[in-house]
């Protein structure tokens, strides 16, 4: 396990780099984040915190946000198969399909990835605006998990519009451990999840998170926003593992796996 610790700027990753104002490379960001192989599938959920514990402020996550916090943002996209959101994030957060991104395409193509990861949407009311470019143009289709007691009407109109819809549990709600395992089944084993911090703690809940990337935001917001990870409490917290942590700027990029 690759320890990046205590660290004082990005060229952490590159030991013999002596420059402390040059970026790290994509190609170092993808090394150092890249998922452990020999998996049947690994979920790993990125978020952002401020030091006061706010996953958002006033619904978005972007004011939490930095330029390389959003380089990593595009580095955990860049490696994934799949990005797991919630219906109410892809709404407040403005989601747009993934783009395929020319500094990804050769270690993709070897890795047997398509161009772009699937979005995966996670809904249990299918409220959903399919006209926005998510669902009417991506560049590879997004997929809709939902509850075989999803609103009828809603999962025909779904399908009309050409989306596919995944059924990921018996009722009106998602399953975690049957929607990965799903996705899984489709030959998306690398899974990403944006949140929100609801659907967040429901894959917690049900213990199939493997991996936390979490950006300490040098911030502080008040007011009431959630946490990361939003639900009814576990019985017992879940204990992660420190795997990295990175610093630039006062903002600490942390990964945890689990024990």
């Amino acid at each position: 396990m690759r320890r990046l610790f205590p660290v004082t700027d990005m060229t952490a990753l590159n030991p013999q780099v002596s420059d402390a104002d040059r970026e790290w490379s994509l190609d170092e960001l993808a090394d150092a984040y890249a998922y452990p192989e020999g998996e049947e599938r690994w979920l790993r959920a990125n978020m952002v915190s401020s030091l006061d514990g706010a996953g958002q402020h006033e619904g978005r996550s972007q004011p939490l946000s930095s330029d390389a916090d959003m380089r990593i943002f595009g580095t955990l996209r860049g490696l994934a198969d799949v990005v797991v959101v919630g219906a109410e994030t892809v709404r407040l957060e403005g989601y747009r399909p993934a783009r395929a991104r020319e500094a990804f395409a050769a270690r993709r193509a070897a890795a047997g990835q398509g161009p772009a990861p699937v979005i995966a949407v996670v809904t249990a009311s299918l409220d959903l605006d399919l006209s926005l470019p998510l669902f009417a143009s991506p560049l590879v289709p997004t997929l809709v998990l939902t509850g075989a007691g999803a609103p009828a009407g809603r999962l025909a109109a779904a399908r009309d519009a050409g989306v596919e819809v995944l059924l990921a549990g018996e009722g009106a709600g998602v399953d975690p451990a049957r929607a990965v395992a799903l996705l899984a089944g489709r030959g998306l084993r690398r899974q990403l999840t944006e949140g929100g911090p609801r659907m967040l703690g429901q894959f917690t809940a049900a213990g199939v998170l493997d991996e936390l990337c979490l950006t300490v935001s040098p911030t502080m917001t008040a007011g009431d926003a959630q946490r990361i990870a939003h639900g009814p409490s576990l019985a017992h917290p879940t204990r992660l593992g420190l795997a990295s942590l990175l610093e630039q700027d006062g903002f600490l990029f942390s990964r945890y796996r689990r024990i």
